[in-house]
């Protein structure tokens, strides 16, 4: 087998401009593999630290050039000679040379990016897909896509308290059609609010940043778009909500400032969101608690967990140790999974393991902060899990990993499966 003998590293700009990093991994058989490093806005308590610089005269402290020394200087000689096909070592290696339990030494987002690389260089090397490589002969099924048309919370400066509606393709006969009736909604939104005099500016996972009157017009208006697309609402597309929580938690209440609604208590939310699914079609709520308020999501999950997918987040930031605890409690029925939470390919492999004993479901998803890297269409294919969180039909970055789905739907032909997780 072929051996890693080049380690470098690069800092590049991620989709809002800020510094993140690019590995590049080089063999002695001369493959070559490259990896970039997303980031996220709305970030968990508890997820691995992203090393930032801190030095406020370049980037206004976000630059990650300490990160990329780690790279080159500290992990890269560590790898030198290793078979990139042993990722499991690899990465165990890596943790063990970072020696803090949350990477805070090298740097989650160092660690991650040489992850990719290695998990890539090994796919080449084998002459695989990287779907087929991380997934093996099983990795045939298209996710559906949960893709953010509205905008709120912390990724967009308007009235919207909650942070992601997302419109689901669930009655989609295959991949390609998911993503056109999600396509087609969005530019039906796109109507329906500049005939109200709505902005149409989009945040930063691509959806529109309306200042609306309410949460609740956000999903009126969503379903008003599936109907003009020509579509069901529940029946081709459902929708799922995002409101991260945690983002408008203060001081024991959840304060839904944004858009004047007043502070709730966990019932009082868990009472509101009950409302808007007998309302709207929605079919999974993400985060819909803070991350700390585990009895709160216990309570969410016994009350509307037999009719929806309950989704931990922050709550559980990809770490099994915090997956295993949700399992225990009956505190969620799926968990959002993002490869730089947690900082390794093994160990983001590690917590879908968990999900699927627990026979829950899993989303894998991109942050706010992306690049051009396609590695996550991969990743999910790999994994089966059958849901994609990567963002709207527009922003390239987003973009990007849909094309690639394509791609992988295309090659995989007559044996590509789409299902919908819900039944």
């Amino acid at each position: 087998m072929a051996k890693i003998s080049t380690v470098r590293a690069l800092e590049i700009l991620d989709s809002r401009g800020n510094p993140t990093v690019r590995v590049q991994l080089g063999l002695d058989d001369g493959t070559s593999a490259t990896s970039s490093v997303p980031s996220g806005a709305s970030t968990g308590e508890y997820e691995a630290v992203e090393l930032r610089d801190g030095d406020k005269s370049r980037y206004g402290g976000k630059g990650v050039r300490n990160a990329i020394a780690n790279v080159v200087d500290k992990i890269g000689p560590a790898l030198i000679g290793l078979d990139p096909a042993r990722q499991a070592e690899i990465d165990a290696l890596m943790i063990a040379l970072d020696g803090t339990p949350n990477k805070a030494a090298l740097g989650a987002n160092a660690i991650l990016g040489v992850s990719m690389a290695v998990a890539r260089a090994a796919a080449q090397v084998a002459k695989l897909p990287l779907y087929a490589y991380l997934g093996g002969v099983g990795a045939t099924r298209l996710p559906v896509p949960m893709m953010n048309i509205v905008n709120g919370g912390k990724h967009a400066e308007n009235s919207v308290d909650f942070q992601e509606f997302m419109v689901m393709p669930v009655g989609a006969p295959n991949f390609a059609e998911a993503l056109r009736y999600g396509a087609e909604t969005f530019h039906a939104l796109a109507k329906l609010l500049k005939a109200k005099g709505y902005a149409t500016s989009v945040g930063d996972e691509g959806g529109f940043a309306p200042n609306l009157g309410s949460n609740e017009e956000a999903c009126e208006l969503i379903v008003k778009a599936i109907e003009t697309a020509g579509y069901r609402p529940g029946k081709d597309i459902a929708i799922a909500l995002d409101p991260a929580a945690s983002s408008f938690f203060d001081k024991g209440a959840y304060d839904l400032k944004k858009s004047k609604g007043g502070r709730k208590s966990s019932e009082e939310m868990i009472a509101l969101y009950g409302k808007w699914i007998d309302a709207f079609p929605i079919v999974s709520i993400e985060d819909g608690l803070d991350e700390n308020d585990w009895a709160g999501f216990t309570s969410q999950t016994a009350k509307q967990g037999g009719r929806i997918q309950i989704v931990g987040d922050d709550v559980f930031v990809t770490n099994p140790k915090f997956i295993a605890r949700g399992v225990k409690e009956k505190a969620a029925n799926a968990v959002l999974i993002k490869l730089n939470q947690i900082g390794t390919v093994s160990e983001t492999v590690q917590a879908i393991a968990l999900c699927r004993k627990a026979g829950w479901n899993y989303v894998v998803s991109h942050r706010s902060g992306e690049t051009e890297d396609t590695f996550l269409a991969d990743f999910t294919v790999a994994m089966g899990g059958g849901q994609i969180k990567t963002g709207s039909a527009s922003r390239s970055e987003r973009i990007c990993k849909y094309n690639r789905l394509l791609e992988i739907e295309a090659e995989l032909g007559a044996v590509a499966a789409f299902t919908s997780p819900f039944g």
